[in-house]
């Protein structure tokens, strides 16, 4: 008899993280990375920093349903139109969360010293407790979270083609990022699934 892997909540308090591990095998994991590096119009971010515009090394691509815009770091993106690819990782990430996603912020990370610092994904285009599903494919890269009053810090490693579901109230009290390491030679595409206010 074999037993179902029940996911749990990650997090001690204030907020839900659940790890589903993989949920796109290797094989799969890697032709889907292979498309998404060679079809996506991938660019630098643009984010604004003490006034002044930077563009980051990691490379960007924001999709969503018509209408949907994100403003966050003082830029605002009109969502390109959903490629098949992605509407068909939606609706695998949509039946296992049991949550709709009207938009996908895509970031490509070339090597391990491209990462992530401390943030929430508190902009108020995004509907407040709403499901981010955060598909990883490619490196294998190591994903911190930190209660916003209490210190308190989480580290989990992110697979290659594994589902992590973060809601709730989990945008109001950690941050997360995703650390910076020399180890990692590799790439990482990450795909995080949003419910916008239209």
């Amino acid at each position: 008899m074999s037993l179902l892997f029940e996911p749990e909540n990650l997090l001690p308090k204030d907020g839900i993280a659940i790890y589903h591990g993989v949920v796109f095998n290797e094989k799969e994991a890697t032709i889907i990375c292979k498309e998404l590096l060679d079809t996506i119009p991938w660019k630098q971010d643009e984010v604004l920093m003490f006034g002044k515009k930077i563009m980051t090394k990691r490379k960007v691509a924001w999709y969503a349903d018509a209408g949907i815009t994100y403003t966050y770091a003082g830029v605002k993106k009109s969502g390109l139109q959903w490629t098949e690819t992605l509407i068909r990782i939606k609706q695998k990430v949509e039946a296992i969360t049991g949550a709709n996603y009207n938009a996908c912020l895509l970031n490509l990370y070339h090597e391990g010293e491209e990462g992530m610092g401390w943030h929430r994904d508190n902009e108020k285009d995004i509907v407040t407790k709403s499901s981010i599903a955060s598909v990883s494919l490619g490196a294998v890269r190591k994903f911190a979270f930190k209660h916003a009053t209490s210190n308190e810090r989480l580290d989990i490693e992110l697979a290659n083609g594994s589902l992590l579901d973060m809601k709730g109230s989990i945008q109001e009290y950690w941050y997360h990022s995703l650390p910076k390491t020399k180890k990692v030679k590799q790439i990482r595409i990450n795909l995080t699934f949003r419910w916008m206010h239209g």
